[in-house]
């Protein structure tokens, strides 16, 4: 059991992002995770912590931040929350749940390390938390699937239980349920990564028993009493399948639905080895997962159900279309830096270079990151700008 003290980091950010289970509308609004990593870039820029933002003399520091897109009344506003705090706090440890930042050494890694600054700022859950770092095979579907894909789904997750593979799910009805209660009825061990109702669920009858003998850990991003929201259950999916090793999925809807855009980004961004069920039969989803990448999913018998995935995912590749769409993305590039480079004898910033050139500001900073990984160009802060990096350029003149 987790000590409920949190972190003074963990205070800040839950002031900073937790709606303490009221209407999103309600003033001042928590910043969304897009404003908390412009927050932290700032706060590391100044030298400072999350924490830093709780002490006495945090007000002078925070007039700097004026300088930026963030609204200091707001986030003076927030920071102000304490007896809110105090009382969600409270209320949740009584329920038995408890609170991650960010910062935290138990946040599992997994998903600092994959997602980056998508990683959500705060986890609320119950259960027992080492088995968010332990990795394992994540199972999901369609919620409205047939008794024959719910029993194979089941098969799975009662071998990965009698081979140690804990199994990653979302939790919610069809074949994320099925999968996390056919691993713990077989005695495995499993983590649902819900988008809703974590406190209804850790008093579930289904999975009480499981999380008293830590054998099952519940987590979400999403306030703990937080009812459905499409936006919520499709936004989870990535926590899903970067807290695995590799991802099974059941049954997906081409080209629509939270299991197939899930595991598009799970192949294409976070290159994933992602299988698909295709025998005995196989739906129209899953053969175009198939050809995104996605591999054959191990036919029965599974009598190695690990080697069995670690053997094929080895010789997984890029699809077709990925290595033309990389290949199509550097021809761009390298097209293009030359006039990039042009444009920075004097330093600029992004926003001016990406409105000189006439491109998106996104797609401008993805050819300056590359360029300064390349050591073509030079990042400077306060402001930051870029600049040509004269020696290297000259140096590549010299070695072509």
């Amino acid at each position: 059991m987790l000590n409920h003290v949190l972190s003074p980091d963990t205070q800040a950010i839950l002031l900073l992002c937790s709606n303490f289970g009221q209407n999103r509308k309600i003033e001042p609004q928590p910043l969304t995770l897009s404003e908390y990593n412009s927050l932290t870039n700032w706060l590391r820029n100044n030298q400072m912590r999350p924490a830093d933002l709780l002490e006495p003399i945090a007000g002078k520091q925070l007039q700097k931040i004026g300088e930026t897109k963030l609204d200091l009344t707001r986030i003076s506003a927030l920071l102000e929350r304490g007896a809110m705090l105090s009382l969600a706090v409270e209320k949740w440890t009584n329920q038995g749940l408890w609170i991650l930042g960010r910062g935290d050494t138990n946040y599992p890694k997994c998903l600092k390390q994959t997602l980056k600054h998508s990683a959500p700022a705060v986890l609320y859950g119950v259960g027992n938390i080492k088995l968010l770092s332990m990795g394992g095979l994540a199972i999901v579907g369609s919620r409205d699937v047939d008794e024959e894909k719910l029993e194979y789904t089941k098969k799975i997750a009662q071998q990965s239980a009698v081979e140690g593979i804990q199994v990653i799910s979302g939790g919610a009805r069809g074949v994320d349920k099925a999968a996390m209660l056919g691993v713990l009825q077989a005695g495995g061990t499993s983590v649902g990564v819900l988008a809703n109702s974590l406190t209804k669920a850790s008093v579930d009858a289904e999975y009480r028993s499981s999380i008293k003998e830590g054998r099952l850990a519940l987590i979400s991003s999403y306030d703990p009493d937080a009812g459905f929201n499409v936006g919520n259950a499709m936004g989870r999916n990535k926590y899903i399948y970067a807290l695995a090793d590799y991802a099974v999925v059941v049954d997906a809807t081409a080209g629509k639905g939270g299991t197939w855009a899930g595991a598009v980004e799970a192949i294409s961004k976070l290159h994933l080895a992602v299988f698909v069920k295709m025998h005995p039969t196989i739906s129209e989803g899953n053969q175009q997962l198939h050809d995104k990448g996605a591999k054959v999913f191990p036919p029965e018998p599974w009598n190695d159900l690990k080697q069995l995935l670690k053997s094929t995912a080895s010789l997984i590749e890029p699809s077709a279309e990925t290595k033309e769409i990389s290949s199509t993305s550097k021809e761009i590039y390298e097209a293009v830096l030359p006039l990039i480079l042009d444009r920075l004898q004097q330093p600029l910033d992004a926003k001016t270079l990406a409105e000189t050139l006439n491109v998106r500001l996104s797609q401008m900073q993805d050819w300056l990151n590359e360029a300064v990984e390349e050591g073509k160009i030079k990042k400077t802060q306060k402001p930051v700008t870029y600049v040509i990096n004269q020696s290297a350029t000259q140096l590549s003149m010299f070695s072509n």
